[in-house]
């Protein structure tokens, strides 16, 4: 099992910047991939930014404004948000897993999330 925890969340008004950290503990070698993905009420889910091996994903919805990272030694995996919008408004899970195609399933280990609000 991986442990993910989340920090780093609240609230922002728009245009704003806000980071988002998830420290991992436990089996860290099961997590090649590491990422995060937002829920909002009556939105899907949607992973908005992963790291792999070599390859890294963004959103279109975020690209260009956010940035993610990964700190091996720390096992740590951090989100850097800029220019927030209110649709961006959600709570945000780390996720972790073998590679980047698996992080959006339940297959996938889960953090506790974070709420990110963003006032207009």
């Amino acid at each position: 099992q991986v442990q993910l925890v989340e920090s780093g969340g609240g609230l922002v008004q728009a245009g704003g910047s806000l980071r988002l950290s998830c420290a991992a503990s436990g089996r860290t070698f099961a997590t090649a991939a590491m990422g995060w993905l937002r829920q909002a009420p009556g939105k899907e889910r949607e992973l908005v930014a992963a790291l792999g091996k070599d390859e890294s994903f963004y959103a279109v919805s975020v690209k260009g404004r956010f940035t993610i990272s990964r700190d091996n030694a720390k096992n740590t995996v951090y989100l850097q948000m800029h220019n927030l919008k209110p649709e961006d408004t959600a709570v945000y899970y780390c996720v972790a897993g073998p590679a980047i195609v698996t992080l959006d399933s339940n297959s996938a280990s889960w953090g506790r999330g974070t709420q990110v609000t963003v006032s207009s």
